[in-house]
């Protein structure tokens, strides 16, 4: 009897050390800037996880912060007008970035010196100067920085790699179509700080060219194994001119690759919402619809529908993934990388610069 209960006593103990060592503190997370309205999702998503913690909250608009602070419980001693002051009192692991995208690049130079690892909403950049700005900032503090789509944790597109690029079952791409959009920000009713700034081109670069140009500019990016396409042709317009008076709501980009093409169309026009990726091999097909439609067609199979598999643990949403980046247990994925979204910003300014002088914009060929 005491043998059996020695030895259940020491099978006891030995587990302990592993669930101690897997009982990690959560991540301890900052959120700087308010004005990108996808921040309400990410609040009500952080505050239902055990595994981060939000320990600080920033904005520069007092009114701003106090109406987020009310909604969301967060105390007086957490709330901040001056990210420095966040930076340095409340020590974050991380930081998650909901400021208009010109204001990205003034969010990673406070962070870097203090080496704090910085997640943004899409795009990375406004210009190419302000991505610049950026990556010295982020290889000067040696942090990691992600920009955070909602099409990175699609399924479909997990499912889209493994096939097209892993099997190589459909061969070469040679076409691939994105669609993104919907029906545009006044009419979705966004809130009045989202929309003040979605409207302004100095803000947020342009209208629907780099507000939904850039899910195109960063799958197909990835798809191209980050390479930089050769040149870019795009055509922008003005359908709701009294609503979008300074920034387009319609655009069209071509985007040219040694053997391949992707064109990418982008839209506050649309009278449904879609986030849709088109893939052509030489031999095969997918396309995806959303986070869970999957369609293929290959050799010697007729087009049909496929369930696609859950994404990684780390892999399945912008939370999980931050917290295994800042961690340190992984680099961050090939969507999220700053490499990634350096190219995204350099199509998206060829773009901007092709509808506006009507010309086809060649990218520096010394770059690529």
């Amino acid at each position: 009897m005491r043998k059996a209960c020695t030895a259940a006593l020491l099978a006891i103990f030995a587990v302990l050390p592993i669930a101690r060592a897997q009982d990690k503190p959560p991540l301890r997370l900052a959120i700087a800037g308010l004005v990108h309205g996808h921040v309400s999702g990410f609040l009500r998503g952080a505050q239902g996880r055990s595994d981060v913690q939000i320990v600080g909250v920033f904005d520069p608009d007092p009114a701003l912060l106090r109406s987020y602070g009310e909604r969301f419980n967060i105390p007086d001693a957490a709330r901040f007008t001056d990210l420095n002051t966040l930076l340095d009192r409340v020590k974050p692991e991380a930081i998650a970035s909901f400021t208009n995208t010109r204001d990205h690049a003034a969010v990673v130079e406070a962070a870097a010196p203090r080496r704090v690892p910085v997640m943004m909403e899409k795009p990375l950049a406004v210009s190419n100067a302000d991505a610049q700005r950026i990556r010295r900032a982020a290889e000067a503090g040696g942090i990691p920085v992600l920009v955070n789509y909602e099409t990175t944790w699609y399924p479909s597109h997990g499912a889209m790699w493994t096939l097209l690029k892993e099997r190589k079952a459909a061969g070469d791409i040679r076409k691939m179509v994105a669609m993104d959009g919907h029906n545009g920000p006044r009419a979705i009713n966004v809130q009045p700080e989202f929309l003040d700034w979605l409207s302004d081109p100095a803000r947020n670069g342009a209208g629907a060219l780099f507000d939904f140009g850039c899910y195109g500019a960063n799958l197909m990016t990835w798809m191209m194994d980050g390479r930089r396409p050769i040149a870019v042709t795009a055509v922008t317009q003005h359908f709701q001119p009294d609503v979008y008076p300074r920034v387009d709501d319609e655009a069209t980009i071509l985007v040219e690759y040694p053997k391949a093409q992707g064109i990418i169309q982008a839209s506050w026009n649309w009278p449904v919402g879609r986030k849709d990726f088109e893939v052509y091999g030489e031999r095969g097909l997918a396309i995806a619809t959303g986070g869970t439609g999957l369609r293929v067609a290959l050799p010697n199979e007729p087009e049909h529908a496929i369930t696609p598999e859950a994404r990684p643990p780390d892999e399945r949403d912008s939370i999980s993934h931050l917290i295994a980046v800042a961690r340190g247990a992984r680099k961050p994925n090939a969507l999220s990388s700053l490499e990634n979204n350096l190219i995204v910003t350099e199509i998206l300014e060829a773009a901007r610069q092709s509808a506006r002088t009507h010309t086809r914009v060649v990218l520096d060929e010394s770059r690529r």
